[in-house]
Order: C-alpha cells, then structure tokens, then sequence
C-alpha cells in the first residue's frame, strides 16, 4: 500500500514548495498565507513575523509600544508635530545605511498605498539629523501604533521601482531573503551586520501551505519545524503526539459574521439580532472550535480596556429570534423556510479556507439559521471576495477573523472599521455617535467611558455579529527551544528560537 504521506509530499514537491533544509541549522515554518509579491502593502506581514522587515514602533505581548528603528519619540504640546529619534548604526540587507532620508521615503511610499497610513493626517515627513519629523493637519494620538503596522516597514531605495512597487525585500531584519518564490515560499539567512544580536539559527524557509491537514502532516513529519495555524481537530490530534508541542494562547482577533446592514433583509437592527440569537455560541465553540467559551460581545479580554464586562452577554434564544422575524413579518413556507412579499428569506454567505476553521463555522451556522427559518448557502472562496463584495455591494454575509492587532492600539482598526466602515468592518451601516467617539479617541481625546459607549452601540446595533474569540494556536518540533506565540502576531519569534543541544 502506498504510504499517503509520501504521496502528499511529492505533490507537495511537483507544486513547487519548499521542503525543509535541516539539521539543526535551518528551521522550517509553515502557514497559511501565501506570499503575494515583495511588496509591504499585500504581504508585509510575512516579512515583519519572518524577521526580515522591521518598523520603526515595535510592541510587547501586552500591547505596549517599544522602541523600534525607531529609540524614542516625543509631541509637541498641540498634537501636531512628532519627531522619532532614529536607530543609528542600522544597515540595510544591501550594505546601504537607513538615514533620515530613506526612512522617510519608504513611508511616504507607504502612506500612497492602501493600508492604515493612507488614512492619517500627514502634512509633511521631514528628515532631520538623526530624526524623522511628521506633521499632521490634526492630532493623531496613536501615531506610535500605526508605525508598528506591518505595512509601515521601512525597506531600502533599491527595494523599490520607478513605479514605487516593491521587487525585492531588502529590510533591516536579522535575517536577509536569498530566495524569494511567490506564492510559496521563501528562504533567509543571518544577516551578520544586523544592529541587534544574533539570531541562534543561522537559516530560516518559510512554505505557504493552505490546507490545515497539511500542515499538521509536516509537523508530525518532521517536514516543518514550526506550524502556525492548526484547525480544531488536528489540534486534538497533534497534541497526543510526542513530536511536537502545542501552544495556544487568546489573542485581539474575533471571528465574526459581517451583515450588509443596507440589504433588505438586514437593514433593521431587529434582523441582524434575530440572526445573533440563532448561534450556540457556547456549543460552537467548545465541539467544533474547541474554545473554551464563544464570544458574548464584539471586543475579546485580550483587547484590555476595549473589553466591557457590564455589557448585555449575547445570548442563544431560537424563539426570540423567530419572534422578532414574525414581528418584521416574515412567515414560514411549507419547508419552514421564511418567506415576506413573495420572497424567500435565502442569503449567501461568503468565508475563506485559509483558516480552516470558517468553513466548519459556517456549516453550523448553515444549520442554526435553518432552524429559525433562514435558508443559508455557503461560499468558500478567496478572502478577497469579502472586501471585493463589500465595495461592489454585493456581499450578503460575510464569516471571518478580524485581527484588532494589525496596529498595537486597537483605535486604528476600529477607525478603519465603523468610522465609517471598512472593507473588513461595518457595511451599509454607520453611526455618527460612533465616528465622533472613534475619532475624538485617535485624537487622545476620552478614554474608558468612550470605549464603553463604541461597544455599547455596536452591541445594540449589531453591524456585525460576534461568534467567538480566537486562541491562536501552534505545534513546535519536539527540540526545538524558546518558542512563544505573539497574541499580537507581530512575529513568528524565530531570532529567539533554538535548536536544543
């Protein structure tokens, strides 16, 4: 009998991936996002975890800001004007020196590109000696956070184009990229001139792998050293195993149900907490993610002080949901299906398999609004058809993960999201109460009350519906020491990894 692994790894082969290097002197990871193209803007994220690309704000496990590229920054007393001291001494993997000039150009690059610095008030960057100064029109009191953003990476001149595009990756990382190979993978070594220690691995490779199963194979395998992203089930399985070690930790990220608050099956608050109503959040969680709890509101412990315990929980009432369905006046069909004016109450909605956990999520659901009434057809598709069908109109429901990390000062991504609604946030909804709140907070204006308030609305109003919060989970190769997960995925940790002796 053919032995299935074998067969995998050779398909593995024939589609170009890159397998392990080995020996206790390259370490191999593997994860469920592909490498689009050098550029910061579509895969900066796999450069800043990989340790390659750096930024010039950095942050801790808890969220705090720390020095990057950047030792230390300070405000004028209006807001207005920032100026962040730089690194010196910082080379690029070229050989050229980051200077107060190349900082500035790869963020002006940055910021005309789509991504949280497009959205500031930025008047001017200006290198000074050993400084970059930016002027805003208004003030911006996360500015720090929204440095640390992956996409804010500050690359070499050569790293880009004419057009400004990027066509290589050539960061102030401690490790440098000798191949490069979209969608697939990557391979990178120590950079020996890197301005921080070095890194006790001397080569990295990194494999796009989109199947979950897959993934788990090569870590049981041997055939990568460092999995990220494990489905619920392989979980189980893997942590029975004596070849790696499972570690799991609650991160700032919900899994969550996106409404087009503007379709006319969804366009009253009533609707969307019928649909709210309809999910067992608590057995979701515990049979098919293996969570310990769903989530009773948008903004999960992890987020600190966006978290509000006093809410309302969300809770699981079949009835009540049907009963706010009958009072909008839907009816049920012969099928139990609902129906109103001639038209069946049927919705599409679209998740992704990157994170092999939606398509699981959303057949439960398929099943949980069938219950109440509501036939679901599901969409597994890229996940660049739910901002696609958010700017076309066109998305129904949407299954995802919104990460509230991608800026360490979850303020970015709530701007982003509701004020007003972002590609991956509210669509079809918006609330001036909430933008005021949002923006009055980015301004370093309010504090615990306007939190409360932003998720008191978003409770009531429902532009998009919590399922639970995520545990980020992943399997290290037994022998391998010092691995830790980021619950702000910021980075894989690999300078700090070890092979044991």
């Amino acid at each position: 009998m053919q032995n299935p692994f074998r067969s995998l790894l050779a398909g593995l082969v024939a589609l170009g991936l890159a397998l392990p290097g080995h020996a206790g002197t390259t370490l191999d990871v593997a994860a469920p996002f592909e490498i689009q193209s050098p550029e910061p803007s579509t895969t900066g994220h796999i450069f800043t975890r990989m340790g390659i690309a750096e930024t010039l704000v950095d942050a801790d496990p808890q969220g705090r800001l720390l020095p990057g590229l950047a030792t230390g920054w300070s405000v004028s007393e209006d807001g207005l004007t920032w100026r962040f001291t730089l690194r010196e001494n910082v080379l690029f993997h070229d050989g050229t020196p980051m200077t107060p000039a190349t900082v500035a150009g790869a963020l002006e690059i940055a910021r005309g590109k789509p991504g949280p610095l497009a959205s500031l008030p930025i008047a001017a960057l200006t290198p000074e000696p050993g400084a970059l100064v930016i002027a805003l029109g208004e003030p911006v009191a996360a500015l720090p956070a929204f440095l640390a953003e992956a996409r804010a990476q500050i690359l070499a001149p050569s790293a880009y184009g004419p057009d400004g595009q990027a066509v290589a990756v050539i960061g102030t990382g401690p490790y440098r990229v000798t191949s490069l190979t979209p969608p697939l993978s990557l391979r990178a070594t120590a950079f020996p001139e890197y301005w921080g220690a070095q890194p006790n691995v001397p080569a990295v490779t990194y494999t796009a792998v989109g199947r979950a199963e897959t993934r788990a194979l090569m870590a049981e395998s041997g055939d990568a050293d460092f999995v990220f992203t494990l489905d619920p089930a392989t979980v189980t399985r893997l942590s029975r195993s004596d070849a790696v070690e499972i570690l799991s930790v609650a991160i700032p990220r919900s899994l969550l149900l996106k409404v087009n608050a503007a379709h006319p099956f969804l366009n009253s608050p009533e609707a969307r907490r019928a649909l709210s109503l309809a999910i067992d959040r608590a057995g979701l969680a515990q049979a098919v993610l293996r969570y310990p709890q769903g989530a009773d509101q948008l903004f999960p412990p992890a987020m600190g002080d966006w978290h509000n315990p006093a809410l309302d929980p969300l809770a699981h009432d079949p009835d009540a949901a049907r009963a706010l369905l009958a009072g909008l006046g839907w009816v049920p069909g012969p099928d139990g299906i609902l129906s109103r004016d001639g038209q069946r109450l049927a919705l599409t909605l679209t998740t992704y398999p990157d994170r092999p956990e939606l398509p699981l999520v959303a057949a439960v659901l398929e099943q949980q609004f069938r219950a109440i009434g509501v036939e679901l057809t599901i969409n597994s598709t890229n996940s660049s058809e739910i901002p696609a069908g958010h700017q076309a109109g066109t998305l129904e429901l949407g299954l995802l993960a919104r990460n509230f990390a991608l800026i360490p000062d979850p303020i970015g991504t709530i701007l982003s999201d509701y004020a007003p609604g972002g590609d991956w946030g509210a669509m079809g909804w918006q609330n001036a109460e909430i933008a005021a709140l949002a923006q009055a907070l980015a301004r370093g204006e309010g504090g615990d009350a306007e939190r409360a308030r932003i998720a008191a609305i978003l409770q009531e109003q429902l532009p998009v519906i919590p399922i639970a919060w995520y545990q980020q989970t992943l399997a290290v190769r037994t022998g391998i020491e010092g691995a830790v997960i980021d619950p702000w995925e910021r980075s894989f940790g690999l300078p700090g990894l070890r092979f044991a002796e």
